[in-house]
């Protein structure tokens, strides 16, 4: 074989590893970008810039990108019972309960917690101001008519606001489109609609401390035990949705609940202030 050949064979034999080893890299490349997994929360810890803060730690540590999708808590249970989610960050106790013993989801757990506040115009017309039984608030609220608007949407502020006009007597379906409004929205766009119409609204304190466009509205009631607001993170369960990456979910719901993660979470802050308290066990 002459030395031309052999040289022209080399060279092949370069290209083709070559080729192998590139493709080999992209390969591994689309890989690793493609470790993902999603989760299903709440309006108000995107709002608030929650995970903003926490998300790149994680994927910087572990190598898992966390996509969030932001909806009411009753609309973040439904992606889990359908297992459009791999995991779910909501706040209300009694969704979530309801969801683990349906078998859509596995091993929840306390992660943190803040509380909701009502607020409403600096003049409040219904002289709610300073009160700390939130059920009395609402109560005056109606008496005065005075304009009050709801997220309307299923999330967990909506349904703890339902518990408290239950416990008023009120039937705010039946003063729907008057002085009680619903815009079907998350936090942040009702906050904005509340603004426009110096109405009363209830809130979680994170999004309301990240909420520009306060206007003319302000705090009011503040420090009922009913207003405490806990978190909860909870698995999907792959024995309902076997394309539930489970392992790399439940890598990000340990990290949640370790020092580490617990940690992040208590170090964040919204002008200054802490607005998410850890509390995993």
């Amino acid at each position: 074989m002459t030395e031309a050949r052999l040289t022209r064979r080399m060279i092949g034999a370069l290209l083709i590893y070559a080729f192998v080893t590139v493709v080999a890299g992209v390969t591994a490349g689309v890989q690793a970008a493609e470790r993902f997994i999603t989760l299903g929360s709440t309006t108000s810890t995107q709002n608030s810039g929650l995970f903003d803060a926490l998300l790149p730690s994680f994927g910087a540590k572990i190598g898992i990108e966390v996509r969030v999708v932001a909806v009411g808590t009753g609309q973040a249970l439904k992606l889990g019972e359908r297992g459009d989610v791999d995991l779910i960050l909501v706040h209300d106790r009694k969704g979530e309960d309801e969801f683990v013993a349906a078998g859509y989801g596995i091993e929840r757990r306390d992660v943190m917690y803040n509380d909701f506040v009502i607020v409403g115009p600096a003049v409040d017309p219904a002289g709610i101001k300073g009160k700390t039984d939130a059920a009395i608030a609402l109560q005056a609220i109606a008496a005065a008519k005075a304009p009050f608007v709801s997220r309307g949407d299923d999330s967990g502020t909506h349904r703890l606001e339902q518990r408290l006009w239950k416990e008023t007597g009120v039937d705010v379906s039946a003063a729907s489109g008057t002085w009680y409004r619903e815009s079907g929205s998350g936090m942040g766009a009702t906050l904005n609609t509340a603004a426009g119409l110096d109405a009363y609204v209830l809130t979680d304190r994170a999004t309301w401390l990240a909420f520009k466009n306060k206007a003319a509205l302000t705090v009011l009631v503040e420090g009922d035990d009913r207003l405490f607001n806990q978190y909860g993170v909870i698995l999907v369960n792959p024995a309902r949705h076997a394309h539930i990456r489970i392992d790399d979910a439940r890598a990000f719901r340990d990290w949640l609940v370790s020092p580490e993660g617990q940690s992040a979470i208590s170090m964040f802050a919204v002008e200054g202030q802490q607005v998410f308290f850890p509390n995993a066990k």
